[in-house]
């Protein structure tokens, strides 16, 4: 059940608080359970008021409270304990993830920053997450993403099919062809499959997909954000590109195609090119993945290129 924020002061509920445990003496040395118990009870909601009167907000709303307490501290580690504080509810999980699907906040669970540290090697620059516990969270963006309840329904369609876990992943990014999505709904996706991060980096470097991230290839892109860049797989003879590889040739190149200079700045709906990386000698004669045989090119070179094989 809900808990409605006390519109008391937090100096009278401390004072309130004090005289319950006070005349809570009396019980302990009674030696009776029950009553110990009962004596308790006044204590324990006052001081589930005394937290939810800390936020200074006027939410009346368990999930308000938490969302105004995210907002206080944006990009910041936040124990759960903390929240449950705040809240007043045990349940606050709920309404993160109610904050995350209904209302497009972008609240990162512990969890899901593992996963997308140890298999995508993708935040680590921008904030230290890799030691986040399960049951701590941080809020990413302080601005709503008010079309994130539409895609968490094409989610959860996807996410009830019998596809492999990368197959899923791979629908879901193509149904938001061009729009950034989030770890969270890829973990959702993947019904909670701890191989979500994996399976979103082989869509990239073993099948070729133009998936980008702030570490590959956007570096634009908010962190914990992923982006199909378009509906195509690069050719089979680029493929097989370790990621730490096409970040140094991106970044070496300026992030700019090398034949046309065209940048992520030029990006626009009627030109919607995305840069790759390009092998001199050919990988599939026997070219290496190496920088010095590299260069990075938007698609539509890429293509020219290719077309005069």
């Amino acid at each position: 059940m809900a808990r409605k924020r006390s519109s008391d002061d937090p100096e009278i509920l401390r004072q309130r608080l004090e005289g319950l445990l006070s005349d809570f003496e009396a019980s302990l040395r009674s030696g009776h359970l029950r009553s110990q118990v009962q004596a308790l009870v006044p204590a324990f909601h006052t001081l589930r008021d005394l937290g939810c009167s800390l936020v200074p907000t006027d939410a009346t709303s368990a999930r308000g409270r938490i969302l105004a307490y995210l907002l206080a501290y944006p990009k910041t580690i936040i124990d759960g304990d903390e929240l449950m504080v705040v809240s007043g509810i045990q349940e606050y999980a709920r309404r993160l993830r109610e904050l995350r699907v209904e209302h497009g906040w972008r609240v990162f669970s512990g969890i899901t920053i593992k996963e997308m540290v140890t298999d995508e090697a993708d935040e680590a620059d921008d904030f230290d997450l890799s030691e986040m516990r399960p049951d701590q969270y941080i809020l990413l963006d302080t601005e709503q993403d008010r079309d994130a309840a539409y895609r968490w329904r094409v989610a959860h369609d996807i996410r009830n099919t019998d596809y492999s876990v990368r197959e899923k992943i791979l629908r879901y990014l193509r149904a938001n062809l061009g729009r950034a999505v989030t770890g969270e709904e890829l973990r959702y996706v993947a019904r909670g499959r701890t191989e979500w991060a994996r399976r979103v980096r082989e869509l990239r470097t073993d099948q070729g997909w133009p998936v980008s991230s702030k570490m590959n290839g956007r570096p634009d892109l908010p962190v914990g954000a992923y982006l199909l860049e378009a509906d195509r797989q690069s050719p089979k003879h680029d493929r097989q590109m370790p990621d730490a590889l096409r970040r140094r040739v991106l970044r070496r190149d300026g992030y700019k195609c090398v034949q046309c200079d065209w940048t992520r700045d030029l990006w626009n709906p009627d030109d919607p090119r995305h840069l790759e990386a390009h092998h001199l000698d050919r990988h599939v004669d026997g070219g290496e993945n190496t920088e010095d045989n590299l260069i990075t090119v938007c698609n539509v070179c890429h293509d020219v290129i290719h077309a005069d094989d």
